[in-house]
C-alpha cells in the first residue's frame, strides 16, 4: 500500500500506531529505506496517528511534522468545540431527533458535562486521582446514543441514558472507586 502510494503520489493514513508496537520497527525501516526523496512522488504523504508511546521510533518523530490535538481551555471554548465537532456540526443530525425539546436540553447537559470533565484534568490530583483520557469519542458516542434513545422511546429513558453515559462511555475509563 505504501509502495503504491509512493509511486502514484497518494496519501496513506495509518491510525492508532501505538496499538501496533511490534510493527513499529518495520515502520521505522520503511520510513528510512523505502521513502527516499529521489524515488518518491512529490505529492506522497504518510500520515500517522498515535497516542504517546515509549516504543514509537524517535527517527520518525524527528523527521516528521508533528501535530497535537489538545482540548480547548475553559468551559466556554470547550462547549463551543463540542457543538462544532461531528456529529453536532451536521445540521441534519442536530435537527434529526423526534423529540427536539428534550434532545436540545439533554444535549447541552451532555456537552456541559463533557466540558467539566475536560476542565477537571488541569487541576491534577485535585481534579482526578488518576489522569483519565476522556476525549471527543466519549462525547460523540454519548450524543449518538442520546439521539437514538430519544427517537426510539416516547418517554425519555433517563436511567438508561445515565447508565450508558456515566457508567459505560465515561465511567468505563475510571479505574478507582
Amino acid at each position: 500500500m505504501i509502495n503504491k502510494a509512493i509511486q502514484r503520489g497518494t496519501w496513506v493514513v495509518l491510525q492508532n500506531c501505538h496499538l501496533a508496537e511490534s510493527w513499529l520497527p518495520s515502520l521505522e525501516k520503511i520510513t528510512e529505506e523505502t521513502i527516499v526523496p529521489e524515488r518518491t512522488h512529490k505529492s506522497f504523504r504518510l500520515w500517522l496517528t498515535s497516542y504517546p508511546s515509549p516504543k514509537f521510533p524517535v527517527t520518525i518523530l524527528q523527521n516528521g511534522v508533528k501535530m497535537t490535538n489538545e482540548p480547548p481551555k475553559g468551559l466556554r471554548a470547550n462547549l463551543l468545540r463540542s457543538y462544532l465537532n461531528d456529529p453536532l456540526s451536521d445540521p441534519s443530525f442536530f435537527a434529526g431527533c423526534t423529540n427536539n425539546m428534550a434532545f436540545h436540553k439533554l444535549l447541552f447537559s451532555l456537552c456541559f458535562f463533557h466540558a467539566i470533565v475536560q476542565e477537571r484534568r488541569k487541576f491534577g490530583p485535585l481534579g482526578w486521582n488518576i489522569p483519565y483520557e476522556f476525549n471527543e469519542s466519549d462525547l460523540r458516542i454519548s450524543v449518538k446514543q442520546l439521539q437514538m434513545f430519544l427517537n426510539e422511546y416516547e418517554e425519555v429513558p433517563y436511567k438508561a441514558l445515565k447508565y450508558l453515559t456515566g457508567e459505560c462511555n465515561y465511567g468505563g475509563r475510571v479505574t478507582d472507586d
